[in-house]
């Protein structure tokens, strides 16, 4: 009776698409900018609704851009991004030849021999959810110790963002358009000056208690990329998890454990808001929590895979909650979930668009991620099959709870092999 009526509530939220819109109102909500800050007092206040809002704030390794400029020989300007935290040029910056890779995997890099040197080279970037794909990390990596002086992550709809992940050389990100004027110039003028710092990124944490002990965790990132809205990645996520607390709180007692709903800051930086915040949690309020549900990037096609992590009971207990999603027990470092798998949490990032390449979730990261590119339609029925694996998690017998952590995939090795923590 618990579970239809706090799906009937999901279902009939009436604040789940106000949210969403007033979260795309706030831009892309790059962490450290005044229209992130304004994203968290607003959800601040929605979570403050139904309870007391605690403030984590963690450190992270910031940095702001100042200037970029790509421009051809003929004075032309081509539209670029960077990538965040990419290392600056020379004040008036480089120019360099071009070369294009084509996809850029670190065997064509190799292929490509001595020709990388020097060169500011172009690389695919490729749809992140999907069997196959070689995340920017390694193009860039593997560009950099080839001897690249630049890189260029290329996608198809337009200038694109991402992080530069430590690569030692300046980052861009462009169109298909503007890689295309770049090689039929063959040279061009590349300019990137950004400031590091150590910041403070803001978490936000709601304890709602249930009739019994521990709690499963509800989590979601807030912060984006500079263009467009950052609306499927992810402020679907975050309003589907306001949703799911709200309809969750007058049920929690007869569901079972409580639910505690965290919201985080600095996820598109090496997921290190909700690093740091397990990093200084003690030891027993990790043993408490159940498991992680995590949502990140809901919508953007009809299609909701949950990702399990390599925790097999996990996985067997989402089949059993009768929700509509497709399943994959593997760990995706991809998003905050990975950092509880990674501490012996049995977690899980609910996705939308996993092997749709051509679906709309290939537009994160580039101005296109806007709210039209979704609907309320299809934002409330993932928040539902959310719900009815959420619900079941709340419900669950300590004895199945237990069974979720055994014979786990190890994830501390995965996840350790992104960009430290500040000391």
């Amino acid at each position: 009776m618990g579970r239809d009526a706090f799906l009937a509530a999901l279902a009939a939220d009436a604040g789940l698409w106000p949210d969403f819109d007033a979260i795309c109102g706030f831009g892309g909500r790059l962490q450290g900018t005044p229209g992130c800050d304004a994203a968290f007092d607003f959800v601040a206040g929605r979570m403050g609704a139904l309870g007391p809002v605690g403030e984590a704030p963690t450190r992270y390794h910031g940095w702001s851009l100042d200037r970029i400029r790509v421009t051809t020989p003929d004075g032309a300007e081509i539209p670029a991004l960077p990538l965040l935290g990419s290392v600056s040029t020379p004040e008036g910056g480089i120019e360099l030849d071009v070369l294009d890779l084509g996809r850029g995997t670190p065997d064509d890099i190799a292929a490509a021999g001595e020709a990388v040197r020097g060169k500011a080279v172009l690389l695919a970037h490729e749809y992140a959810f999907a069997a196959g794909t070689i995340h920017r990390r390694v193009k860039l990596g593997a560009a950099a110790a080839a001897g690249a002086a630049a890189v260029v992550m290329v996608h198809p709809a337009g200038p694109v963002s991402g992080g530069a992940n430590l690569c030692p050389v300046p980052g861009f990100g462009l169109g298909a358009d503007g890689a295309r004027r770049l090689r039929a110039a063959g040279r061009a003028r590349f300019l990137i000056q950004g400031r590091e710092a150590v910041a403070t990124a803001r978490n936000l944490i709601l304890a709602l208690r249930g009739r019994g002990p521990g709690h499963v965790v509800l989590s979601a990132h807030l912060d984006g990329h500079p263009p467009g809205e950052s609306a499927i990645d992810n402020g679907s996520g975050v309003a589907g998890v306001l949703a799911l607390a709200r309809a969750a709180k007058p049920l929690l007692e007869k569901a079972g454990r409580g639910l505690m709903v965290c919201v985080f800051g600095a996820e598109e930086w090496s997921l290190s808001g909700s690093r740091a915040w397990l990093a200084a949690l003690p030891p027993a309020e990790i043993a408490a929590m159940a498991a992680n549900v995590n949502l990140d990037s809901i919508v953007g096609s009809p299609n909701l895979t949950a990702l399990t992590s390599g925790y097999p009971g996990l996985a067997a207990e989402v089949a059993r909650s009768g929700a509509e999603v497709a399943l994959r027990d593997l760990l995706s470092v991809s998003s905050d979930h990975a950092n509880f798998a990674a501490r012996g949490v049995p977690a899980m990032r609910a996705i939308a668009g996993f092997e749709e390449p051509e679906s709309r979730v290939s537009q994160i990261l580039t101005g296109a991620d806007t709210r039209a590119l979704t609907s309320e339609d299809e934002l409330r029925a993932a928040t539902v099959k959310v719900g009815a694996i959420l619900w079941h998690l709340l419900a669950l017998e300590e004895k199945a709870v237990a069974r979720m952590r055994e014979n786990a995939a190890d994830a501390q090795a995965a996840v350790g092999a992104l960009s430290p923590l500040p000391a």
